[in-house]
């Protein structure tokens, strides 16, 4: 998942959400309230508020500033701006709290664009020299971060980067939606916005930047002993790099950016590796931790090498080993993994105690933290937050799944950090306790019930994270039909009692996706949510669709055009609910984008286009949409070859496979245009849409066939087989085609595993019921079938007095269709007669007379 979900953490306890306001991010700097003189306006757009003057033009783009500050410099750096800026009638932007920006600056923040605050934009590169002068003079010396994207001008918080000033757009080589600028020729490409500074390759550096490049590229590695070899990891605070000594030794560098990767205490990252270096100085010796050698400065960041630890991560060497995810697993390899985790437990548990022995709490256990070494040996790494036994401060940074309540610190957050691994290493969903700490009594009834362990083992751990005087009862999913109106009513509950309806920018919270792709669309946004409730027959709310049908008819710029991640996708919704009128409206907004250019997936390109307009051309008799629909599928069957590729891995810089962004997706739509039309040149394009999926399939050792990634296999409803095998059973109804057979053997095995570890409906639990129940005559009488539904249960969570579902990285809850309870709901309905995938599992509203001919009725008018 990476780390930007940790950066939508922070503004609430429950949900994922960004620090777009005051009820998220806090109140507003004090510049904010300032007074502007006449002509000039500030107006908030997420969490930037942008000073402009009405009727100012300014370029489409060019060079423009930026300007970093530390967390108690930013209103200086604030008010030294607005008052160069505004006299002079220059247009700035300046994000809008002290909690916003907080969040640009965190270890987990993005790092193409940490520690930004302000934006400045010139109207030449005139301009952009004096601004960069005169201000910079002014701001000399002033600390800040190293805005990475950019070029740092002096020694200032001042850094210039060219980029985009308005909003344009353009498809990237994978067909996603980027911000973008015109090249040399006129053309749009992408704006690219890595944690590298680039000039574009059609335009000279100014020559008033030439000294500052010089600056910047004087700072190298051959000033040290090291010669790095490979990175293992970035975050907001620097990397982590695998290099070799002049002596020949092979050594891990870890890297400190100053003022940046705050934790919660505002320490920067450079603070945390010379404790590290401290801390680890005072370990030498003790069995479990690694030895450090040397801490130094590489221009202004602080560096530590220390021993290169060889052997797994121990989050992989569960995976690896874990019996729950292979269908085929017997009693001996339940056993033999019970043997395994308890002894890593025991001689994690050592390893601690000897930390706390020499006066030190290591202060940040998890499942990432530790090496399991070639001989079997735990070691234990990153000790950046350790601190005294007897300290009273908790740590500054921490994991969700195993970090101490807050009033815990010391040696004492420890043992509960313990307690929490020896839930994880035989449930790994302990994020989950930082939800709903006594959801730790359910996870031990689970684990007690498949491995051999105990009950009372986990005694000791349950009485520091669930203690025994709380109240508790295990969430249950039943699935006799009887008992279906209480889950569906008890999940609906949860999706409703979370609706912000007084909220522009989400109606439901879901994924962090949301705030990139907008929240309208079914995938993550209110119309997916909608939908699922409708489908399951939890009712209808005309309150929440008025809220879509405004946003979606007059859509904010840069809306996403897409079936499943934008605004086509809230007209099937609202089509569906007897909006006609407004979902065809819709329909001609996106028409009269450049939605031809974009990529071929079903997720947001050209398939998804294709089905939502055929879909609406059909059953409303709208000859035009019918027409774009089918001339999207010739689209999609043109760029076949092209977009699907050779390769035999997904994702990586190579094609994806799977239902959203694969061939598969693809592959529905041909199904649907050769349903339309007769032609059976659209069989022969999904036919090879789908071999092209197949490619990029494993068969793994217990016979399942998943995707290949080239380091993880797949088996999940968006990227994954089990969404391939969707499109395969489609595909079987109209031509038979032995290696599909076969691979559908191989998906269902797949789908038969006892564990997954997220609820979704696009990358978990739900989407393997969804496939299950729509391949069974009778979905209800399937023993697998109903073992996955009420297995749902594991990740269940109480919320708004009913049942809640956490999202993607179990840190936060979802309500939406891709990720959250709208899925889940969706898949279990779909156990009782209800819909599945909207325009996958067939269209919504009934169609007359039947496709073939409604389509030569339309075109032929």
């Amino acid at each position: 998942m990476g780390d930007r979900y940790e950066a939508f953490c922070m503004a609430d306890p429950s949900f994922y959400d960004a620090m777009h306001s005051e009820a998220t991010a806090g109140a507003s700097y004090a510049v904010a309230d300032r007074d502007l003189p006449e002509g000039w306006r500030c107006t908030a757009k997420d969490d930037w508020l942008t000073v402009r003057r009405e009727g100012a033009a300014l370029p489409l783009q060019g060079w423009k500033i930026h300007a970093s500050a530390t967390l108690d410099g930013a209103e200086r750096v604030l008010e030294a701006v607005w008052d160069y800026c505004v006299p002079r009638g220059i247009q700035f932007k300046f994000l809008r709290s002290p909690g916003a920006f907080r969040a640009r600056v965190s270890k987990y923040a993005p790092r193409g664009f940490s520690g930004k605050l302000v934006t400045v934009y010139p109207g030449d590169d005139a301009e952009c020299e004096r601004i960069l002068t005169e201000l910079g003079a002014e701001l000399e010396g002033v600390p800040g971060p190293y805005i990475l994207s950019d070029l740092r001008w002096g020694a200032g918080p001042l850094h210039v980067r060219y980029g985009a000033f308005a909003n344009r757009f353009t498809t990237d080589a994978s067909g996603a939606v980027v911000p973008a600028i015109e090249d040399g020729e006129g053309r749009l490409v992408a704006d690219r916005r890595d944690p590298v500074f680039r000039v574009p390759e059609w335009l000279e550096l100014p020559a008033f930047l030439e000294p500052h490049l010089k600056a910047r590229n004087a700072v190298t590695v051959t000033e040290v002993p090291y010669a790095i070899e490979r990175v293992l990891h970035f975050s907001n605070g620097g990397g982590i790099y695998l290099a070799r000594h002049d002596d020949g030794r092979q050594v891990v560098l870890k890297e400190g950016r100053p003022h940046a990767g705050l934790d919660a205490w505002g320490e920067d990252a450079v603070r945390r590796v010379e404790r590290e270096h401290e801390v680890l100085s005072r370990l030498a010796g003790v069995p479990g931790v690694p030895e450090v050698y040397d801490l130094f400065w590489l221009g202004e960041h602080r560096f530590m090498a220390m021993e290169y630890v060889e052997g797994e991560v121990l989050s992989k060497a569960v995976v690896t080993r874990y019996p729950l995810i292979d269908a085929t697993a017997g009693p001996a390899e339940y056993e033999a993994f019970t043997a395994w985790a308890t002894g890593v437990y025991e001689r994690l548990a050592a390893i601690v105690a000897a930390v706390h022995d020499r006066g030190l709490a290591y202060g940040d256990l998890h499942l990432f933290n530790v090496m399991v070494r070639p001989d079997g040996s735990p070691c234990l790494l990153d000790f950046e937050v350790a601190g005294p036994v007897d300290s009273e401060r908790r740590a500054g940074l921490g994991n969700q799944g195993f970090a101490a309540p807050r009033s815990t610190a010391g040696a004492e957050a420890d043992r509960y950090s313990l307690a929490c691994m020896k839930l994880a290493l035989f449930l790994p969903m302990t994020n989950l306790l930082g939800l709903h700490r006594l959801k730790a009594r359910h996870f031990t009834e689970i684990i007690t019930r498949h491995f051999p362990v105990a009950a009372d083992w986990f005694d000791d751990a349950l009485e520091r994270i669930a203690p025994a005087g709380f109240a508790y009862e295990p969430p249950r999913i039943d699935t006799d039909p009887g008992s279906w109106p209480g889950v569906r009513d008890a999940i609906a509950k949860a999706v409703t009692a979370s609706a912000t309806p007084d909220r522009d920018d989400r109606l439901f919270p879901g994924d962090v996706e949301q705030f990139e792709s907008g929240a309208l669309g079914l995938a993550f946004g209110a119309a997916g949510v909608l939908y699922a409730l409708d489908a399951a027959g939890a009712g209808r709310f005309e309150e929440y669709e008025a809220w879509l049908r405004e946003r979606a008819v007059h859509p904010a710029s840069g809306s996403r055009l897409g079936l499943y991640d934008g605004l086509l996708g809230a007209a099937f919704a609202l089509d569906r609910f007897g909006y006609a009128q407004d979902a065809l409206d819709i329909a001609d907004i996106v028409l009269r984008e450049d939605w031809e250019t974009l990529g071929g997936d079903l997720s947001g390109g050209v398939s998804g286009i294709g089905l939502g307009l055929l879909h609406l051309g059909l059953s409303r008799g709208e000859r035009g949409l019918a027409e774009a629909g089918l001339r999207a599928a010739a689209i999609a069957a043109d760029r076949l070859a092209a977009e699907t590729g050779t390769a035999s891995v997904s994702g990586g810089g190579e094609p994806w496979a799977g239902l959203m962004r694969g061939g598969a997706g693809r592959a529905v739509l041909f199904l649907r245009a050769a349903e339309a039309t007769g032609d059976a040149g659209y069989l022969d394009a999904a036919e090879a849409a789908l071999k092209a999926d197949l490619r990029r399939t494993v068969v793994r050792d217990n016979g399942s066939l998943e995707v290949d990634e080239g380091w993880r296999t797949m088996p999940y409803l968006d990227a994954g087989s089990v969404g391939i095998g969707l499109a395969l059973d489609l595909f079987a109804a109209h031509r038979s085609v032995p290696e599909f057979a076969r691979a559908s053997e191989g998906i269902a095995v797949t789908a038969s595993s006892p564990m997954y570890i997220l609820p979704g409906l696009f990358t978990g639990r739900a989407g393997i019921l969804l496939y299950l129940a729509s391949r069974s005559a009778d979905p209800l009488a399937d023993p697998l079938v109903r073992r996955q539904a009420e297995s749902l249960a594991w990740h269940a969570l109480p919320y708004g007095d009913g049942m809640a579902f956490p999202g993607t990285g179990l840190l936060r809850l979802s309500m939406d269709l891709a990720t959250g309870g709208a899925g889940v709901l969706l898949a279990l309905g779909a156990l009782h007669g209800g819909p599945g995938l909207p325009l996958v599992h067939g269209a919504a509203a009934p169609q007359t007379p039947a496709p073939q001919a409604r389509v030569e009725q339309i075109i032929s008018r």
